[in-house]
């Protein structure tokens, strides 16, 4: 961790902070915590942590529920909340970084949390596991080790999530594509793609229904491909992990389908920015790839014929990994930091907590707790619980680490740069030498 701004107080040791905060789920914290009149401040009636989220209203309204659930079991405990969408939030934490310090709980993108633990913004957890004061028992060690930089742990998963397909099965019965099942392929899925656009189906604004949106913009669909074939994004914190042949190949594979009429037009593909924007949401092509926590979005949308399909394998080889849909980290320069891994611990573990969470984030990370909620799901939700259980029985690769600090600015390149290739303004191999280019600058940066 780098050193603290001059004048700003060193941390203690993380062992002598966290001993005492190893107190059971649903059990008040010691009577020896300190208190706050204000938030991150103290007086001698309790204390008051920071916690920041980012999400929908139902998401803000279940979080609301699940921090008063634990300030009831910690009631010399205060916690002030705020949440904003996505946009807002990210940019906004990030200048609560630069200012001097994140709240002291705050929700993570995975690919910020090399970024936040590099830069010093973060407290290391790992004592926290080790001691008992987060508790992962219930959960992968694997999928844990998602929220590493540099062997330390920096961040706790809050919900795991796996990729798949949105599709329309009227569509895919109709044109006489299989069922997608977990060891399908990538040559499958072309084939069938090509066999929706030729039932000549008309879109509301009376263009013929092509196959799927296009994956080239989307740096997570070139994840699961280079994955399938045995790749990696990345080597290191400082290194790619694939070649420029690699990317050229896929992005020849995608510019392919598109100028044969089979996945969605550059135009379409460049003005979506929401489902509801999307080549699918319009109802334009019959199949997006997508997460598993905004899949319920595409059935409330187009209609419960729309259902949750594998990613496309190479071989039988699977590219999808668990992955966590977002994540929880504590502010290096908390004053709380016993309050505040508690509040970590109990969102992620108390079962009244995970009772009203349910998937809002979806799976969340502990077993015991995500076959519990999963008993009131219904509809798309339940779909996609199943799902998960299906994959995994099938068997995938162990997920990733964080990946490196630059990979923000990597992913909005992707996209970018593919697009030059949509527009005819650069063959897939100038555009993958330009990707790569400009990634190891971000990667040495």
């Amino acid at each position: 961790m780098s050193e603290p701004p001059e004048g700003r107080r060193r941390l203690p040791g993380r062992r002598t902070f966290l001993a005492a905060a190893g107190a059971g789920v649903g059990t008040a914290l010691a009577g020896s915590l300190s208190a706050c009149s204000a938030p991150g401040g103290s007086s001698s009636k309790g204390v008051t942590l920071t916690f920041s989220w980012w999400g929908n209203d139902d998401r803000a309204e279940r979080t609301e529920r699940a921090v008063r659930l634990f300030e009831k079991a910690n009631p010399r405990v205060r916690v002030a909340t705020s949440n904003a969408d996505f946009g807002s939030y990210i940019q906004k934490l990030a200048t609560q970084a630069a200012g001097g310090g994140i709240p002291d709980v705050a929700q993570l993108d995975y690919r910020q949390v090399s970024q936040y633990a590099g830069g010093g913004a973060l407290l290391p957890l790992s004592d926290a596991l080790s001691e008992g004061a987060i508790r992962s028992e219930a959960m992968d060690a694997e999928f844990v080790r998602t929220g590493t930089y540099e062997d330390e742990q920096y961040a706790m998963p809050m919900g795991r999530g796996i990729t798949g397909f949105a599709y329309d099965t009227r569509l895919y019965r109709k044109a006489g594509v299989a069922t997608p099942h977990p060891g399908w392929t990538w040559r499958e899925w072309t084939a069938g793609n090509r066999r929706i656009t030729e039932l000549g189906e008309r879109s509301p604004d009376g263009r013929t229904v092509g196959g799927a949106n296009d994956g080239g913009v989307n740096e997570d669909v070139f994840e699961v491909w280079l994955r399938s074939r045995g790749g990696r994004l990345y080597a290191s914190q400082t290194r790619l992990g694939f070649t420029e042949d690699d990317l050229t190949e896929f992005w020849t594979f995608c510019d392919d389908l598109r100028r044969d009429g089979v996945v969605a037009r550059a135009e379409d593909t460049a003005q979506a920015t929401t489902t509801e924007t999307s080549p699918m949401g319009r109802r334009l092509v019959a199949a997006d790839f997508t997460w598993d926590a905004p899949f319920p979005g595409y059935p409330a949308l187009l209609g419960e014929q729309v259902r949750f399909a594998p990613v496309p394998t190479t071989g039988g080889r699977q590219g999808a990994y668990f992955k966590p849909s977002m994540l929880l980290g504590v502010g290096a320069h908390t004053e709380h930091p016993k309050e505040a891994t508690a509040l970590v611990d109990f969102l992620l573990n108390d079962p009244g907590a995970g009772d009203i969470l349910g998937f809002s984030r979806s799976t969340p990370p502990n077993r015991t707790v995500a076959a519990r909620v999963a008993k009131t799901l219904k509809g798309a939700e339940l779909d996609i619980y199943r799902y998960a259980l299906r994959m995994e029985e099938y068997g995938l690769d162990a997920p990733p680490t964080a990946p490196p600090r630059g990979d923000v600015a990597i992913q909005t390149a992707f996209n970018r740069t593919y697009q030059r290739v949509m527009y005819g303004l650069a063959t897939p191999r100038q555009a993958a030498r330009e990707l790569i280019d400009e990634a190891k600058r971000e990667l040495r940066s």
